[in-house]
Parts: C-alpha cells; structure tokens; sequence
C-alpha cells in the first residue's frame, strides 16, 4: 500500500505549532522563502511529512532526524529517514502533498496552466517515440515523469526524455538513471487543476490511498 496525503498550505505566522515541528535546518531556510506563497508551501509540506512519517514509526514529529546526505557530502541532498519508510513529498499552487511507501517512492504535482511555448517544453521532456497534443497531455507526461525520476532518487539531474511512456507505463527507459528492476506508476487527479503522478520501484500494481492532509494538519500529534 502507497499512502498518499494532500493538504493546502499554511502560512507560517499562523500555525507556531507546525513551525515547532520542524528542525533547526528547516527554520533556518523557512524564511528565506522571498515569497509567502512558498514559505506557506514548504510549512505545510515538510509539516505533514514530520507528522506522518512519525506515525508510521511510532515516534514524535519533532523528534525525526533525516539524513541529507547528498554526493558531494553536504547536509542538502534528499531527505531520508533512516529506519524509515521511503517518502516522497511535492507542491504546486494552492497543493502540498506527502507519499508514504514501503520502498522507494516519487511523487509530483502541478498546476496546470497555458504554456507560452508548448512545442519546446514538449521537447524538453517527451522522448523521440512521443508526442505531446496539448497543455494538458504536457502536464499529465510531466508528472509522471518526475514522479519516477524522485522514485530513483535522481530527480530533475536526470533527463525526463530518457523515459518513453504507454498507456500502461513505462515502454523504455534509457541512461545511467535508468533502473534495473521493475517501476510503477499511477495517476492522480488531487483537485481540479492538479494533474499528480505516484511512482515506485518494484513490481506493481500497488493500490494508492489518497487521505485529507488538512486534517493531519490540524491535529498534529501521531
């Protein structure tokens, strides 16, 4: 089973209880956030991952200590909690969401809007064997993509074009990122606007549970 859970943001002047939670790496760059659109975002996002993650594993929120190793050595790699489960989480707009998963996971939202250039987006991120129509076949290949991409812990350092896509996943997959195992996939449509994708690897299918967020929120206590 793959939990997923999705929330609004919160702005940060009104939830000192959720700052609370968060370690001192955390405070330290919640304000650097120019805007308060994103400092609303990364509260509410990193938030309910503290308070989810806790509950899986039997401990306090604010008690966690991830590991963000990253290759160069430095504390600012992706987050992982070591005993933990795999996690993934992602925002967009007026969206935050957490994935929570026995294995590696991905997760990815987005806004959907109108793209000035379609046609160079397009070429960014769909692999010779695709096309995209429109704004929304963009969106929905894009989600997708960086889903399976966070799954392998390569994020956006990959290319998106490397991975050729059917109806039922993935066809082809190319490149150093490229996994040696079996990948899942599932779409998600969280709220009207917010094309989401769910990713993971190992064999699948694996069923995916979508819960309130907002509520985790509000009560934060495991």
């Amino acid at each position: 089973m793959c939990e997923v859970w999705w929330a609004r943001p919160v702005d940060p002047d009104t939830a000192p209880g959720l700052v609370g939670l968060l370690d001192d790496a955390e405070r330290a760059r919640l304000p650097r956030f120019r805007l308060p659109a994103d400092r609303a975002r990364y509260l509410a996002a990193h938030a309910l991952t503290r308070i989810v993650l806790a509950g899986a594993v039997g401990a306090a929120p604010a008690e966690l200590r991830f590991d963000r190793s990253c290759r160069c050595g430095e504390q600012h790699g992706k987050p992982t909690l070591p005993g933990g489960p795999g996690f993934s989480l992602t925002h967009a707009g007026d969206l935050v969401g957490v994935a929570v998963h026995d294995g590696p996971v991905g997760l990815d939202v987005e806004h959907a809007r109108p793209l000035a250039d379609l046609a160079a987006m397009a070429a960014h991120v769909s692999s010779p064997d695709e096309t995209v129509a429109d704004d929304s076949a963009f969106f929905t290949l894009w989600t997708r993509k960086e889903a399976l991409l966070k799954a392998t812990g390569e994020g956006l350092s990959a290319p998106m074009s490397a991975i050729t896509l059917g109806p039922t996943g993935v066809l082809a997959w190319t490149g150093a990122a490229a996994p040696t195992g079996p990948v899942w996939l599932r779409d998600l449509r969280p709220a009207a606007g917010y094309p989401a994708a769910v990713a993971g690897l190992g064999p699948g299918p694996v069923a995916v549970r979508e819960s309130d967020g907002d509520a985790v929120l509000r009560s934060p206590t495991p």
